[in-house]
């Protein structure tokens, strides 16, 4: 098996960036090149055979939309040194989704990917609510907006949700690569360190002297953060951990879960499979939260692209 930095499909943080350290990084931060290209890729692997093919295609047109909307795009304004600064000192996230507002740069990211994925093929359903998020007026895009960043997002509405998330995603990685990584702090169990969002899945490494950590990743800025094995992403406790997986998965992708509070996130083991995405094989193992929603434990992580299943 080739390692994480000879294999063109994996979908991770540059591993140079690691090299070296002794100790894992608390933090990685994304690539938005690399990231969103990748992750096309990845979808459209797992469209290949697959149940969800009609859906993982589109979700691969989508990526494949985000990365294109990249060119030429202006850099976005990071919150100024000083508001930084006053945040590591209070174990806060640098990028406040409570107080973020739309400025220029994100409204040419909306518009430039809401153009691009009009030339998706996708069902009425979704047309109808690209269309309406591309007409709509400034308040219903800023609820949009609250709504994608509260991670609350009403049934009636998903379709407006999933491309206005997917215009959240290149402007927050965006945001993040811009970021110091060596400057941030833990801000809390489940909790980005870089914009205070809760993770999409979990990743297990084999970067260099970094074997076998673990990562939480983002859904919204892809940030990495260091998180211990064998304990809840979303309460912190370390007992009553279990795993559970799908028969004949290999071991390749587990829900971790926590009978303190009940709930589950995913592991992605990358040793076993060098090409897992975070977001793209959540989507693709939906089998394993099937699985999971008859049990007693339900799903803590927030991912977007999943809004509709």
């Amino acid at each position: 098996m080739s390692s994480s930095a000879d294999s063109p499909g994996a979908v991770l943080p540059d591993p140079s960036i690691i090299t070296g350290v002794n100790i894992p990084p608390f933090a990685v931060m994304p690539d938005p090149a690399r990231l969103f290209a990748r992750r096309a890729q990845r979808f459209a692997a797992l469209a290949q055979h697959h149940e969800l093919s009609p859906y993982l295609t589109f979700l691969h047109d989508l990526s494949a939309a985000q990365a294109a909307s990249l060119a030429d795009l202006p850099l976005p304004e990071l919150p100024d040194a000083e508001d930084r600064a006053r945040a590591r000192s209070f174990q806060m996230p640098p990028l406040d989704r409570s107080r973020f507002t739309a400025d220029p740069v994100l409204d040419d990211t909306f518009a430039r990917l809401l153009k691009l994925a009009a030339e998706i093929p996708m069902p009425a359903a979704a047309a109808g609510g690209l269309e309406r998020l591309a007409h709509a007026g400034d308040g219903v895009r800023e609820e949009v907006i609250r709504n994608v960043l509260a991670d609350s997002i009403p049934l009636e509405h998903l379709s407006e949700h999933v491309f206005a998330a997917a215009a959240l995603q290149v402007h927050f990685a965006r945001l993040a690569a811009r970021l110091d990584a060596k400057t941030l702090v833990d801000v809390g169990v489940g909790m980005c360190p870089a914009c205070g969002g809760p993770p999409v899945s979990s990743m297990v490494v084999d970067w260099p002297n970094a074997h076998g950590a673990r990562y939480c990743v983002c859904a919204l800025c892809s940030t990495w953060w260091n998180f211990v094995r064998i304990r809840c992403t979303a309460c912190g406790t370390t007992k009553g951990i279990g795993y559970q997986e799908v028969e004949g998965s290999e071991g390749v992708i587990k829900a971790e879960t926590c009978d303190g509070c009940h709930t589950y996130t995913k592991v992605l083991y990358l040793p076993k499979n060098q090409d897992l995405d975070p977001v793209a094989d959540d989507v693709g193992s939906l089998g394993l939260d099937l699985l999971m929603k008859d049990g007693p434990y339900r799903r803590s992580a927030f991912n977007p692209l999943l809004l509709g299943y």
